[in-house]
């Protein structure tokens, strides 16, 4: 096999030195499927490669781990390609005098090899030997390792390669260990275009005199310098129309318009042409017509908290919430109770809840926001979550009365913003409270 593999070498290191390089490959593209083998290896190390392969534990892809690389090719003679490969492959790496981890990791490997083929890319089958050097990185760990390998090249087609190669990866550090590297992959050419010489015509001596390009005998302006497109005579503004037939020549504008712009009738910056509205001042985003108020009530619909109620600018457009309505969920929120350290709702609370909702049915546009709170006993932690448990089962027990959740907002706050002092019994008390806040918005 060794005499072999130097035999291969010998004939194509001479045919490199001999060969020309019109079939360099050209920069070349690849995509691989992986298969990095460690326990191979390590069987041949610890035994040898005979008992490996009488046992028959050679090349098993059970024992193997998938991946994937990319590499980058480019000849630099006819036999001889230089290559960079970056490959990802999720193994349990086995540290060299180390335990083997426990769990998949990704392992990156990246290397540079030079391939020294027997013959040319011109040939559809063509065998090759590689060597290099490359880096790893395997969770926090870094490596280097010599790799030596053998691969066939095949070209089915033109700028188009399958590669099959092996490789035994060798450490340089301490935390690299031996392992096969097993590859198939395709990779695309991508050679340079062979510029096209092309011979200029003659052209023939006409007569231009104001040098526009446009011969005289088909330039309606021959003395002053123009535009082919027009004639041979001149466009100043750039706007397709000849400046004796412009009558704005130094403002681009339309045919239509006699060379001059699209009119603005109500000078809101939209021409009449993309105005819907050409002698009211508007915006570009309604199409130049001014900001809409759908429910007349004085505040546009961008404004309008509700564009569709009428209602006062200083409550933002919408409707103004009686004020014996926000007295009553006010004193529904001040008669919630819970049982002692619990979210769970007394029964008492039912008449007050039920009030609300008889004020939520009554004008579904209203929603409420619903905040617990607690006193500072116990940690943050348990207070957080039982204020929020307490908000909710207020929501829940409104929605269960046929509430839409959409309307219903539940909030907890712990034992933050306190109304009382928690150094008394009656300030816990009064701090730990269930507040709503009625909206129409």
């Amino acid at each position: 096999m060794k005499k072999c593999i130097l035999l291969l070498l010998a004939f194509g290191i001479f045919n490199s030195a001999f060969s020309q390089t019109d079939n360099k490959k050209p920069g070349t593209i690849g995509i691989h499927f992986v298969l990095n083998d460690f326990q191979t290896a390590a069987d041949i190390r610890s035994s040898s490669i005979t008992n490996v392969i009488n046992d028959k534990q050679w090349f098993k892809t059970s024992r193997m781990a998938p991946g994937i690389a990319v590499s980058y090719m480019k000849g630099m003679m006819q036999n001889l390609d230089l290559a960079a490969t970056l490959s990802g492959s999720f193994v349990k790496y086995p540290y060299p005098d180390r335990p083997k981890s426990t769990s998949d990791e990704v392992l990156f490997e990246a290397a540079a090899t030079a391939n020294l083929k027997l013959l040319s890319d011109k040939y559809l089958l063509n065998p090759f030997l590689t060597g290099g050097v490359g880096a790893s990185k395997y969770s926090v760990h870094f490596g280097a390792f010599t790799l030596l390998g053998v691969g066939l090249q095949i070209k089915p087609a033109d700028n188009f390669f399958i590669f099959l190669n092996s490789q035994y990866r060798m450490p340089a550090s301490s935390d690299v260990a031996y392992h096969f590297y097993n590859s198939f992959g395709v990779a695309k050419s991508f050679p340079k275009a062979k510029p096209v010489v092309v011979e200029a015509p003659v052209v023939p001596v006409v007569s231009d005199r104001d040098g526009d390009a446009v011969p005289d005998a088909d330039d309606k302006c021959p003395d002053t310098p123009g535009l082919a497109s027009l004639q041979g005579c001149p466009d100043r503004d750039g706007d397709g129309i000849a400046d004796a037939d412009d009558k704005c020549p130094d403002e681009a504008g339309l045919a239509k318009y006699g060379g001059c712009p699209i009119p603005d009738t109500d000078g809101d910056g939209i021409n009449d042409e993309m105005d819907k509205c050409p002698t009211v001042k508007g915006v570009a985003r309604y199409q130049g017509c001014p900001v809409p108020d759908t429910d007349g009530d004085g505040v546009n619909d961008e404004e309008d908290k509700c564009p569709t109620r009428p209602g006062p600018a200083s409550n933002q457009g919408c409707p103004v919430i009686a004020k014996e309505v926000i007295e009553k969920v006010n004193m529904a929120a001040k008669n919630v109770f819970f049982s002692t350290g619990s979210y769970k709702l007394l029964p008492k609370s039912y008449k007050s809840l039920n009030d609300v909702v008889s004020i939520l049915k009554a004008d579904e546009s209203l929603m409420i926001d619903i905040d617990g709170y607690t006193d500072s006993q116990g940690s943050d932690e348990l207070n957080q979550t039982l204020s929020e448990n307490r908000a909710k089962s207020v929501k829940d027990y409104l929605v269960s009365k046929g509430i839409d959740e959409s309307r219903l907002k539940s909030t907890g706050y712990g034992e933050t913003n306190p109304i009382a002092d928690n150094k008394t019994a009656a300030g816990r008390a009064k701090n730990r409270r269930t507040e709503m806040t009625i909206r129409n918005y």
